[in-house]
């Protein structure tokens, strides 16, 4: 997906939501169990109950892989589902020599034709720039995380600046506003302003809103662009909003309200 089509989807169904189908075979109603595939069961009913509500479905490969072959397969299945006009994220961090990230992103973007890979930079330019060689895909570079031990290396100064902010410039300057995308976590809000002074026209792949704590208000009046240049992702609050045998209506309530909140910002 080209970032004019992703703008207008955006544009059209007022949101910026991406669901994160996280999906925790521990986690998901009781009843789906005696399903051949769980998994895909439970992220089924809730693509079905929310697709017309969020613009982007992320996957995190790491609920998947754990399963092995049949994680993998569940995989496949969900992102098959996925409508064509949402856009689809592969949460799989990946970022190696150069070789190895050509490979990981014909993985990602031919073999489960996936439109975006998170991509972690700190081996530099030639494992990050394999990813930005396929027309209409994307790498989501990380940049400024939401987690506690971000504070151990990206919030490093390095003369005047912060480390993150060095990696994000840097990397922008492989790509361009078209093909590559940041993770600024919302639990950051404080930096989100002048992340967005740095980087004015790139989107941000926002998560922390929901069971992590982050201000979708805050985010939102600090980052949003001409092109509203966000797209927050609410996993935990939404898939897991219920657990009985009507989890997916709860989802849909969830994600509803995201969507109303997030249409309020966008004028």
């Amino acid at each position: 997906m080209n970032r004019q089509d992703l703008v207008q989807l955006i544009r059209e169904r007022k949101s910026y939501l991406c669901i994160g189908l996280d999906t925790d075979i521990q986690k998901i109603p009781k009843h789906l169990l005696s399903h051949a595939d769980p998994i895909f069961a439970f992220n089924k009913a809730i693509i079905d109950a929310t697709k017309d509500l969020c613009v982007s479905y992320k996957i995190n490969t790491a609920f998947y892989e754990c399963q092995g072959i049949r994680g993998w397969e569940s995989l496949q299945r969900t992102v098959e589902y996925i409508p064509d006009d949402i856009f689809t994220i592969a949460d799989a961090k990946r970022g190696d020599i150069g070789n190895t990230s050509t490979y990981y992103a014909k993985t990602f973007f031919e073999t489960y034709g996936f439109d975006s890979v998170t991509v972690a930079p700190y081996m530099g330019r030639d494992s990050v720039e394999p990813f930005l060689a396929f027309p209409g895909k994307w790498a989501i570079v990380l940049g400024l995380t939401s987690n506690e031990g971000s504070k151990d290396f990206q919030q490093t100064k390095i003369g005047e600046r912060f480390l993150y902010e060095q990696v994000m410039q840097t990397t922008a300057s492989w790509g361009s506003a078209d093909n590559t995308m940041f993770v600024v976590g919302a639990t950051q809000s404080a930096a989100v302003a002048d992340i967005r002074k740095l980087l004015p026209d790139h989107f941000f792949l926002v998560p922390g809103v929901g069971a992590q704590g982050g201000s979708l208000k805050e985010i939102s009046e600090k980052g949003l662009n001409k092109d509203v240049g966000l797209l927050v992702n609410a996993s935990r609050a939404v898939i897991y909003a219920g657990n009985g045998e009507d989890f997916a209506d709860d989802a849909r309530k969830a994600a509803q309200a995201y969507q109303r909140e997030m249409s309020q910002y966008l004028v």
